[in-house]
This record gives C-alpha cells, sequence and structure tokens, in this order.
C-alpha cells in the first residue's frame, strides 16, 4: 500500500493544533492525500478569539498552505477545508477538557488515528504546566484513544532529550514507569508524588500571597529542581519522559498500535512543501538567520561536531510512513 493510499477515507485526530509540528503535519495529510475522510483539530479557546478564528488566523491563514491552495482550485480548497473540525479541548483535562458529550462520542465512534502533538516545549516552564500538558496530558490522551471503537493508530510526539545528557550511542528502548536517569539523586520517580509536590508549593504560595510574578517564578525554580534531582537537564525534557512513562503504562492491554517518535531539534522545512518554512525564529533558526543577514560572521565552534536538527518536513514524513507502515501490524510498541 503507498504511504498516501493509507490516509484515504480515513478519520485523523491532532491535539495540540496550532503547534509548529501540527500544522506541518496536517499540511502534508491535505496535500497528499485530498480524500481524508475528516481531520478533528483540538485547540485551546482563548478569552479573545474562538478555535474557529485560531484555526483560521494561527493556521489555515499561514504561507505554509499556499501550495495546497494551488494544487486545487476554490471548489477544492473549500472542500478540503470543510474535512476540518476544530474542537475546543485541553490535553491537561480529563476528556481532553472537550465539554460536549455529542463531539466526544462522534470522536469516539469515528477517529482512526490519533496524533498527540500537544506539548509546551520551554525548558524551564512552569512545573505545574509542564506536568499538565506533557506529563498528565499524555495520559488523558491515552484514556481518551481507549474509547475510540476504531483507532488504529495513536502517535506520540516526544523528543530524543528524554534521555538527558549523554554523548553515546543510545537505543530506542521505552522507558518503565519510575525509571530515573544515570546520575539521579533520587532512585525512583514517583510522577503522583510530583503532582502534590506541586499541588503543596502553590498552596504555600497562595498562603504567602504571592504575586504572579512570584509565583511564576517560584514554580520555574521548582520545575528545575526536581528534574535536576531525578537526573534531566530541565523541565521539558523530565516531564516529556513522564509522558512516555505514563503513555505506556495506560497501553497495557490495548488492541492498537503505539508509536513514539523523538524527533531532535526541530528547523525549518528541508523540501516541502517548499524549503525554508519557518514559524518566528525557532531553536537554533536564530543564528541562522543572523549569519543569513550578514550579522553574525563567525562564532567558535567544534567542525567535527554532529548537529542534532532535522527539518520539519522530515519529522513529518517520517510520521506519516510510520503510521503507514504499521498499519497492519499486531497491537504494538514503535520506537522512531
Amino acid at each position: 500500500m503507498q504511504i498516501a493510499q493509507y490516509f484515504e477515507d480515513k478519520t485523523v485526530f491532532i491535539s495540540g493544533a496550532t503547534g509548529f509540528l501540527a500544522k506541518l503535519f496536517l499540511e502534508k495529510i491535505l496535500r497528499i492525500q485530498p480524500n481524508v475522510k475528516k481531520i478533528f483539530l483540538l485547540i485551546r479557546e482563548t478569552p479573545e478569539k474562538s478555535v474557529e478564528q485560531r484555526l483560521h488566523d494561527e493556521v489555515l491563514s499561514l504561507e505554509l498552505f499556499r501550495v495546497v491552495k494551488e494544487e486545487f482550485d476554490s471548489n477544492g480548497v473549500g472542500g478540503l477545508l470543510e474535512k476540518l473540525v476544530p474542537i475546543s479541548g485541553d490535553v491537561s483535562l480529563e476528556n481532553l477538557g472537550i465539554i460536549e458529550s455529542r463531539v466526544r462520542e462522534e470522536i469516539w465512534r469515528e477517529v482512526n488515528i490519533i496524533v498527540n502533538s500537544a506539548g509546551t516545549t520551554k525548558f524551564n516552564e512552569r512545573y505545574d504546566v509542564a506536568l499538565g500538558i506533557n506529563a498528565m496530558g499524555s495520559m488523558h490522551v491515552q484514556h481518551f484513544a481507549r474509547k475510540c471503537s476504531k483507532l488504529e493508530m495513536l502517535l506520540h510526539v516526544s523528543t530524543a532529550y528524554v534521555h538527558g545528557m549523554r554523548a553515546e550511542v543510545i537505543p530506542e528502548v521505552p522507558f518503565h514507569m519510575g525509571q530515573t536517569l544515570p546520575g539521579a539523586e533520587i532512585p525512583c520517580l514517583d510522577i503522583h508524588k510530583e503532582k502534590k509536590i506541586v499541588e503543596e508549593r502553590l498552596r504555600q504560595l497562595h498562603t504567602l500571597n504571592s504575586t504572579p510574578k512570584q509565583i511564576t517564578s517560584a514554580l520555574k525554580e521548582l520545575g528545575m529542581e526536581r528534574a535536576t534531582l531525578h537526573g534531566w537537564p530541565n523541565t521539558y525534557v523530565f516531564t516529556k519522559a513522564m509522558g512516555e512513562m505514563m503513555i505506556l503504562e495506560e497501553m497495557k492491554g490495548k488492541d492498537y498500535k503505539l508509536i513514539i517518535m523523538r524527533p531532535s531539534v526541530i528547523t525549518s522545512t528541508y523540501a516541502e512543501p517548499f524549503p525554508g518554512w519557518i514559524e518566528g525564529l525557532r531553536t537554533v533558526d536564530a543564528i541562522f538567520a543572523s549569519y543569513g543577514k550578514g550579522k553574525l560572521t563567525f562564532f567558535l565552534a567544534d567542525p567535527q561536531s554532529i548537529v542534532d536538527i532535522i527539518p520539519g518536513d522530515m519529522v513529518v514524513n517520517a510520521m506519516v510512513a510510520a503510521i503507514a507502515r504499521h498499519s497492519n501490524d499486531q497491537p504494538s510498541l514503535i520506537i522512531l
């Protein structure tokens, strides 16, 4: 079966739909398989914008979708966009924060593929926020997936850096619940205890009448402290590792496939839908942009170093290929 053919008449659910990687994945599916049946897009509603407005302003109006729009006439594009169903929700909440039971039941009846790309990527994110989205959010996605009667595949986007700062060749093996990294001061990770630590710290801060700025600073500091104690370099990769543990724990005994993607630093597109698309200046892109403009003429580096970066379209190609390739496998875990 060709990769594009697999997605024909499929219903896909994407969390974190306004994120960089999710946009690239959405564009890829629409471009290679216009006969996809439906795509549910989980988006957080804000006081300023509805999910429909966010989908238009932050996703579909981007230059990224120029090629899709050029390949179809106005009627064709309209038909494609009708397949997109924005859903108000939040992975940090049970049932992904989808309030309407009618909407939840429709998703549970129809969805074939779930792509969990929701996450906060700030290295020093507030511990309560990172824990809620990256760790508990993964568990909530898995709980939600278990109710989908036609589900074939769950793809969870993680990061290569869940293994921490290591120089050797690292095999892609799953984390077991409670695992810590070499050099950790605490030998076992108890995620539910971490949640209680955050809740207790928040109570203390509110008792002290701390300002919002003080609360944010204290919770950022707490996240970095807890990450270091367990062997991880920052809050982001610490909570992403927790997310893998949670999703694997909840996977036991289920009859669908789980793919965990662990990309390294994701940068601008290499080729698709066109070279060089990026949203803002992400990670190393600030260096590239400064060099291209002549503002940065040189910097000290080891020319023999391996730079762990990967273009966004290559990550998406791997995601799409992995879903199609493993579609006929027995229920299993695949880590890429």
